[in-house]
Order: C-alpha cells, then structure tokens, then sequence
C-alpha cells in the first residue's frame, strides 16, 4: 500500500508550507491524481485520516481530483481520451501512442488558518512604524 508513504510525503510539504505561511492550522488540502498512478481514493482516505492527527493537517478536508488519461498518436496526431488498459487511436487503431495526461500527483492548493498576530514570538512581530514627535 504505496498510499501511506505518498500521503506522508504530501503531510510533511504542506507542514513545510503551512508553517512558512503562518497557519495555526491547515483547513483543507487540494490534490489532482492521475488514474494512470493506481492510485486509490479511499487508501489516500485512510492514510490522511491515519497519518494527520497531531499536525497542523488534522481535522482538515482532503479533496482529490481524478485526471483521466489522455494520449496523442504517433501516427496521425490524434489526441484522444481512454481507460488504464485500452489505449489504441481510435481514428487509426495504432498502439503507437504517447501519454499526455493521467500520470499527475500533486498538490494543488492548501487553505490554511493564519495565527493570530499575538500568537507571534516578540521577535518575529513585524516591526510597527512608530512616529517620531517633534
């Protein structure tokens, strides 16, 4: 089950990201997943629900979207859409093609929840410009 390690992978760059942000929390994770990766919904499900508690990612929704895989022929340039296991032009019934789209996983957005400015340590509040008086 290949899901548990993804999905460690995808936890630990939103971390990274979320706290280069300044979120107090993540509230929601946005992945694009090609079917060609056979990769499984529900296994991505459980691994989130598994791997995401005591870090900024727990209680947060995951949303995945599914690319179906698309390819181009060699033959005739035919650019066509079609399942994991048929994969023929359907203008020349050549085998001769290139896959274009379906091999994706990345993430595409995270929503997070910002600290609250007197979350701040003194020395990371940005400085205030404090006007002299004469």
């Amino acid at each position: 089950m290949h899901e548990f390690s993804l999905m460690q992978s995808v936890l630990d760059t939103v971390e990274v990201s979320a706290r280069d942000a300044g979120a107090k929390c993540v509230t929601a994770i946005r992945l694009t997943i090609g079917e060609m990766t056979e990769i499984l919904f529900d296994a991505m499900d459980f691994a989130f629900e598994a791997l995401s508690p005591a870090t900024l990612c727990e209680g947060a929704t995951l949303v995945m979207r599914s690319v179906p895989p698309r390819s181009r022929c060699y033959v005739c340039s035919e650019e066509f859409t079609h399942d994991r296991y048929h994969w023929a032009c359907p203008r020349c019934d050549s085998l001769a093609t290139e896959l274009l789209a379906g091999r994706e996983l990345y993430i595409d957005s995270i929503e997070i929840e910002e600290l609250e400015a007197d979350h701040f340590v003194d020395s990371e509040k940005p400085e205030e410009d404090v006007g002299r008086s004469a």
